[in-house]
């Protein structure tokens, strides 16, 4: 027999408190908080809480989302159940096996990626010009631009902390000097390079906007157009220029090479062409 257990508002305040002391990232915490109010909504007026519930739930979820979506609302309410000693409560994850290619339809090509950095300065949208340079440069999550600071881009070495973990990201001199330039023509003379009128760090919502505006000026697929998919050019770039997996995955902060396995997967064109030329087909076919 199931044990019942009833969740409340009160329930998700305290576990947002919990990951707050256990210092997940600030975007950890909304995502996670966010994902729990949406199980709570899913229950309706019967909050009770039942391992087939939970299934149920999970199936629901399933039907308008993709699978790794799925996946990263059912961790997080997991770790509620769990900080609720509700652990009887949990359900597994979807399996999801690895792409072995992206689609072509997705896949942000460099070429495309100068057109928008063109767009962005025919259109004077010079922080955005220089922010898209920094991301697809460095590698860096759009929400790391705010560890980039006019004294760490100065010694051409700038440290992040991202989910607990400390690295540093190395500034090509090409951009170094395209960083204090910037800096220069905005009197930026310390402090974040990328903040908002009112001294706050860039929003990556805000960017994500800006970005998909130049879509139709750069003549390129808004589906391809986001900020992380820069980061995934980066590493494709990378990959194919050192075949260095291990660095990458130290560069993008990766603990798991199985992560930055997923940045550096190809089109379906690539593997086909790949395929091809392994030569063991008879012509005759």
């Amino acid at each position: 027999m199931e044990t019942d257990h009833h969740l409340t508002w009160e329930d998700l305040t305290r576990y947002e408190q919990h990951l707050i002391k256990e210092e997940r990232s600030r975007r950890t915490v909304e995502q996670y908080t966010a994902a729990c109010r949406g199980f709570l909504r899913y229950l309706g007026a019967d909050p009770r809480v039942t391992k087939a519930r939970v299934l149920a739930y999970r199936d629901a979820l399933r039907t308008r989302y993709r699978d790794s979506s799925v996946n990263a609302k059912l961790s997080a309410v997991n770790g509620l159940l769990k900080f609720l000693g509700w652990s009887d409560c949990r359900v597994k994850q979807l399996r999801i096996q690895r792409k072995l290619f992206l689609p072509a339809a997705s896949e942000l090509t460099k070429g495309e990626y100068f057109r928008l950095i063109e767009a962005a300065r025919r259109q004077k949208k010079r922080r955005l010009w220089v922010i898209m340079q920094c991301l697809c440069a460095t590698g860096i999550r759009v929400s790391e631009l705010e560890y980039f600071t006019v004294e760490q881009v100065r010694t051409g070495l700038v440290r992040v902390d991202c989910k607990g973990k400390i690295r540093f990201v190395p500034i090509p001199k090409p951009l170094q000097k395209l960083l204090l330039n910037y800096c220069k023509e905005r009197g930026i003379t310390a402090g974040k390079i990328f903040v908002t009128r009112s001294g706050k760090s860039v929003d990556r919502s805000n960017i994500w906007r800006e970005m998909k505006a130049l879509c139709a000026v750069a003549g390129v697929a808004p589906g391809k157009v986001f900020p992380h998919n820069l980061r995934h050019l980066f590493a494709r770039t990378y990959y194919h220029q050192t075949k260095d997996i291990t660095r990458l995955a130290d560069l993008l902060g990766h603990s798991s090479i199985d992560t930055t396995r997923i940045y550096t997967a190809g089109t379906g064109r690539e593997q086909e062409r790949t395929l091809s030329r392994l030569g063991l087909l008879s012509e005759a076919a």
